[in-house]
């Protein structure tokens, strides 16, 4: 079950992308409509991915957490999107 405030930001960027301009990206190989604009930690929130475990390619080239947010994801953007899971 998602929490309150992870169903509101999505909420939020729904009504973002219907009154923004949508470009298309792809995402792990699957082409993708998403709003223009984001930046990879927006559009992990966009796409409903967990931040904390995870590790993001944009066009072939890995993206520290740290630069997130100021690293824009453009229309034609290809991006690797790598969930980490525990186990043993």
């Amino acid at each position: 079950m998602r929490g309150k405030t992870e169903c509101q930001t999505r909420a939020r960027y729904f009504t973002f992308m219907q009154q923004t301009e949508t470009i298309g990206i792809v995402v792990n190989g699957e082409g993708r409509n998403v709003p223009g604009g984001l930046n990879i930690g927006d559009l992990l929130l966009f796409l409903g991915v967990v931040p904390d475990r995870v590790a993001v390619e944009l066009d072939r080239r890995i993206v520290r957490k740290a630069e997130w947010p100021v690293t824009a994801v453009s229309a034609g953007a290809q991006l690797e999107i790598v969930q980490f899971v525990g186990g043993g």
